[in-house]
């Protein structure tokens, strides 16, 4: 009997066991299956309206002059019904890190309006932003919808920022990667594998079932490995981590000094936005503004002006500083792929792939997440140039420092020992006192 009797609770332990983990399983697969469907589905209608505001800008380029009064619109619009949606990505981050009020719903048609309105009149501006906010914000409804715990709360957040991303980049596998690893840097979220994953795949298979395609990009040659190459590889992950800095630095700045002088803040958007439509009209082209495609896939087999990225820094910067809505990562890509074409003038490899590393290093850099782009770089690029964009990627995201894109993110491990008095601090913290937390004082 008493061997019976300490037997049955181990039995019993390894069966709830057991079956804690197959409901586990279940659960957050049919949770991110709802996730999935409705974020990708929602990605392939702002895709969709993306693409016609692009094509109607080129087509009517006298639209840009009204760029001014978008970001008024635009801007009235958050001021007046959207305060507490202002903070956009970060304001996700901060619910991954710190549960609090579940996000308004509105945030989802809030952002779409706003980035499209960006492109349509001639901002320059990217799509990641808004898929982030579209899929973090429905996926969040689930939460009161099934009473979600604060725990729970953390993973579905997860889920609905890896399908925006997976699903309006064409990119699953990253798009999870992304999910686990942007809101804490220097530690992934092991528990979240399977909502992350579920829900990136079955959102880009949704996409694509609504018949919504993706860019698709070719690396002319590959150059086999050697010594000398990786060297060169290490030299153009440098320059591409200081370029992560430089955007993230100069966007900030900009941002900072529309906020100190213009106290109202549809203001910001409108004079941005008039200083944006006049610098386009000078220049006489639509070449900096918009997504940029063509110019990115350009760069992989033509050799550009070397100035071209600085240019959408300053385009890009001047947009988003203004407070107008949409995301960094695609101006990201064009920046980063530009700046590999022009390192080919000096860096002894190939044009294309220096364009391909570039394209994710720097946005490795700037969201501090280099694993979910060495996967982006494999998925759109092949796995012939996995090492060349790893070392890329890997170099320029320590490059960076404790810097980047977004305020919110916290530091779970720094980069170095020597800065390991930032750990449990956010990338704002350490921007709005950079004495004091260099020094480790608060």
């Amino acid at each position: 009997m008493s061997a019976f009797r300490f037997r049955l609770p181990k039995n019993l332990a390894s069966f709830f066991w057991r079956n804690s983990i197959v409901f586990f399983t279940v659960k957050w697969l049919l949770l991110s299956g709802l996730v999935g469907v409705l974020v990708g589905s929602a990605s392939a209608l702002f895709l969709v309206c993306l693409d016609w505001a692009t094509h109607y800008r080129e087509s009517h380029v006298w639209i840009i002059s009204l760029l001014p009064l978008a970001g008024f619109v635009v801007g009235c619009m958050y001021h007046y019904f959207g305060k507490e949606l202002e903070a956009g990505n970060n304001l996700l981050l901060e619910n991954i890190n710190r549960p609090s009020k579940i996000i308004s719903l509105k945030m989802a048609p809030f952002v779409l309006i706003g980035t499209i309105a960006t492109h349509l009149f001639g901002g320059s501006a990217g799509r990641e932003g808004t898929a982030l906010q579209i899929g973090g914000s429905i996926a969040d409804q689930f939460t009161r919808i099934f009473g979600l715990r604060p725990r729970d709360r953390r993973l579905i957040l997860i889920a609905g920022i890896a399908a925006g991303f997976g699903s309006v980049f064409g990119t699953p596998l990253a798009g999870g990667i992304f999910g686990l690893e942007v809101f804490l840097i220097g530690r992934i979220t092991y528990e979240a594998l399977i909502p992350a994953f579920a829900s990136a795949i079955l959102a880009d298979m949704t996409t694509k079932a609504w018949h919504v395609g993706h860019i698709h990009y070719h690396i002319p040659l590959v150059a086999d490995l050697s010594v000398s190459r990786v060297l060169c590889a290490v030299i153009a992950g440098c320059i591409f981590g200081a370029c992560s800095v430089l955007f993230g630095s100069l966007t900030h700045f900009i941002s900072s000094i529309f906020k100190r002088k213009i106290s109202f803040p549809p203001f910001r958007p409108m004079f941005g936005g008039a200083i944006v439509a006049l610098a386009v009209l000078g220049l006489g082209t639509t070449r900096y503004i918009g997504l940029g495609i063509p110019v990115i896939l350009e760069s992989f087999t033509t050799q550009l002006p070397p100035y071209d990225f600085m240019l959408k820094i300053i385009f890009t910067a001047l947009t988003l500083g203004a407070a107008f809505k949409g995301g960094e990562v695609t101006p990201l890509f064009f920046i980063g792929a530009t700046l590999g074409n022009a390192l080919s003038y000096f860096i002894p490899l190939p044009t294309g792939l220096l364009a391909a590393m570039g394209f994710v290093a720097v946005f490795a850099g700037a969201a501090n997440t280099p694993v979910a782009c060495i996967l982006m770089g494999i998925e759109l690029f092949g796995a012939e140039c996995g090492v060349y964009v790893a070392i890329a990627c890997i170099i320029a995201y320590f490059f960076s420092g404790h810097r980047g894109i977004y305020g919110s993110q916290l530091i779970g491990q720094s980069k170095h020992v020597l800065y390991s008095q930032h750990e449990g601090k956010n990338l704002a913290d350490l921007r709005s006192n950079p004495k004091k937390t260099a020094h480790g004082k608060h």
